[in-house]
């Protein structure tokens, strides 16, 4: 069994960057996010992770059943129940990349297959306002139980639960 020194031990070798961003709208947190997050924090020392403001997620054309606040305290909430200890900051997004643009000390971006073509759009911009390229991490999308993918618009249907069992 390991001890909490060994533990941490293991997760420093793990590391390999000092600094990654990743965002979403985490409306309902399911097991999606949740593995988005989890590779993140497996990766880094600390994550960036943007929260999609309630006018951006509107001019998205998504249409949250939770507003800006609510969707911070869940997603904070679940950070702490998952994810204990984890060096994190919650930025909110008005536009498709927040501090990850700007934040010379961002490494890596951790995306969802769904979303990796914005890999290509943030180091375009980043190339444009002088700063190093950052190295796009691509997480499988989750699948729930008929093998189809976890996503909040299924959870909200009532075709599948958070965890991605069938209702």
């Amino acid at each position: 069994m390991l001890n909490d020194k060994t533990t941490k031990t293991l997760l420093s070798v793990m590391t390999k960057f000092k600094l990654v961003a990743l965002g979403g709208t985490f409306d309902i947190v399911h097991k999606g996010h949740l593995e988005l997050l989890r590779n993140g924090f497996l990766i880094s020392s600390k994550v960036i992770i943007g929260l999609t403001s309630d006018e951006f997620a509107q001019k998205k054309g998504k249409n949250p059943s939770n507003d800006y606040v609510t969707r911070f305290h869940s997603l904070e909430d679940a950070i702490k129940k998952n994810f204990p200890n984890s060096n994190y900051e919650i930025s909110k997004l008005d536009n498709d990349f927040g501090p990850a643009v700007l934040e010379n000390d961002v490494e890596a971006l951790v995306v969802s297959e769904e979303t990796a073509f914005k890999g290509d759009e943030l180091n375009r911009l980043r190339k444009a306002r002088n700063s190093s390229p950052v190295e796009i991490i691509v997480v499988p999308m989750a699948l729930a139980k008929d093998g189809m993918r976890i996503s909040t618009t299924r959870i909200k249907k009532s075709e599948i639960d958070s965890d991605g069992n069938i209702l």
